[in-house]
């Protein structure tokens, strides 16, 4: 028998007070509690709970979405369904109860109105999508536009395997060219721009937490080169450097760096998955760190996209290479240390807080996605 004091299909770690809270609001958790000493068979309180868990279990699985927005006839049988519960409770109300009749027909209003915001959802997702596909088809293929619930699943989480809100669509650009344009796009369309590199993180960096958002996955940003000598802004002899973007994984610059005969210094032990615009965003360090420092500590220069969707290039001025000198390998200068020249344009690329300077000021600030 079905537990009346229980929201059915509910396969998520909210509780039945969250899921109130979220479809109908805080003051109706209330008028729910109030009521339970009021139950005589439980059968309006189930009928009610089963809108809630249809409602609910749609809302938390993208596949369940994809076919009512597909399939009218079903959309329009789950609302009537809906619709038919409620109609049910209303007659069972106890018209020689007054105050109870109107806790319950308060109940019953924002109730509707739950399943009147559920229906109008599916047709504003129809329209958001098509607007959001004809505005970023313009700066990517059709095909880096990713609606569909596999994609949607595969990055509402990270490490953290917490859930808060499904991408509303996930872009995967095929270069760094089309980043800008993307994000200008996801601005004027209203969405929030989550960046996403190997999804390692236990911080839920890459986690969205409003419905309206878009995952840029920069996988594809692979791009990466041998080890050069560079010369960086107030250092009076070159660097050992080496050019990454955002999506290229951990464990390849530290392979291209040994081949060398020199060590990458950031090396956390998500290394074979993670990426190196997400070990600039959260500053990763590892083991090696204590010799060497972090990500922070490593970088010689950067592009990333401001919040505006425009580029800004930061360099360090004056790097303090001699901060975590140990000598590995003799014939190196850099005494084992590698700096990273990492040209990455989406927003991932340098986190909140992570200290820098910028070459056209020479002065302390802070870089911010």
């Amino acid at each position: 028998r079905l537990d009346c004091a229980t929201i059915p299909y509910n396969y998520t770690s909210f509780s039945d007070r969250e899921i109130v809270i979220r479809l109908l609001g805080a003051h109706f958790w209330g008028v729910i509690e109030e009521l339970r000493a009021e139950r005589r068979t439980g059968r309006s309180a189930r009928m009610l709970y089963e809108v809630l868990g249809d409602i609910w279990v749609v809302r938390r699985n993208p596949y369940l979405q994809d076919d009512l927005l597909e399939t009218r006839g079903r959309r329009s049988q789950l609302i009537q369904a809906l619709n038919h519960r409620l109609n049910a409770i209303d007659r069972r109300r106890d018209t020689d109860d007054g105050p109870l009749f109107e806790r319950v027909g308060e109940l019953l209003k924002a109730a509707r109105g739950a399943v009147q915001a559920f229906e109008s959802d599916f047709r504003e997702w129809e329209a958001l999508r098509r607007r959001t596909l004809r505005a970023l088809r313009r700066h990517t293929r059709a095909d880096n536009i990713r609606f569909d619930a596999y994609a949607r699943v595969s990055h509402v989480t990270d490490a953290t395997d917490w859930r808060v809100e499904y991408p509303f669509v996930v872009l995967i650009p095929d270069s760094e060219v089309e980043v800008p344009a993307l994000v200008r796009a996801c601005i004027e369309l209203g969405l929030t721009i989550i960046p996403r590199g190997g999804g390692t993180g236990y911080t839920g960096g890459a986690l969205p937490l409003t419905p309206l958002s878009a995952v840029i996955n920069t996988e594809k940003l692979e791009r990466l080169t041998g080890i050069e000598r560079t010369s960086l802004p107030g250092l009076p002899d070159p660097v050992a450097t080496i050019f990454t973007e955002a999506g290229v994984v951990t464990r390849r610059v530290a392979n291209a760096a040994a081949q060398g005969g020199l060590v990458f210094a950031v090396d956390p032990t998500s290394a074979d998955a993670c990426c190196i615009g997400g070990n600039i965003a959260m500053n990763a360090g590892g083991k090696k760190a204590v010799l060497w420092g972090t990500a922070v500590d490593n970088l010689a220069w950067w592009r990333m996209v401001d919040c505006e969707g425009n580029w800004l290039e930061v360099s360090r001025i004056a790097h303090n290479m001699g901060r975590f000198t140990t000598s590995r390998a003799p014939s190196s200068s850099c005494s084992g240390r590698m700096a990273v020249s990492h040209r990455s344009r989406p927003r991932s690329c340098v986190a909140s807080g992570s200290r820098s300077r910028d070459a056209s000021s020479a002065r302390s600030g802070w870089a911010r996605t």
